[in-house]
């Protein structure tokens, strides 16, 4: 399926030296490519399916933790 080889190709991309810009359409990606998953899921109940869009939350929660940044502790 190409929608696989989008997510596949998504999880083994540098995140690293990456803009504020770029931050944000990773997520946006990361978040599309979720709810692409998931409409192919709720039909199937894949479990392989269950797993990719799981890595991918956690890629996207990795990237928007970047994107908030540290708290201030003053």
């Amino acid at each position: 399926m190409k929608l696989i080889e989008e997510v596949l190709e998504f999880e083994n991309r540098k995140m690293s030296n990456m803009s504020t810009s770029d931050r944000v359409a990773a997520s946006r990606e990361a978040k599309s490519l979720v709810l692409r998953i998931n409409e192919i899921y709720k039909e199937t109940k894949d479990a392989e399916l269950m797993d990719l869009m799981k890595r991918l939350t956690e890629k996207k929660r990795r990237i928007e933790k970047r994107l908030k940044g540290m708290p201030d502790l003053t």
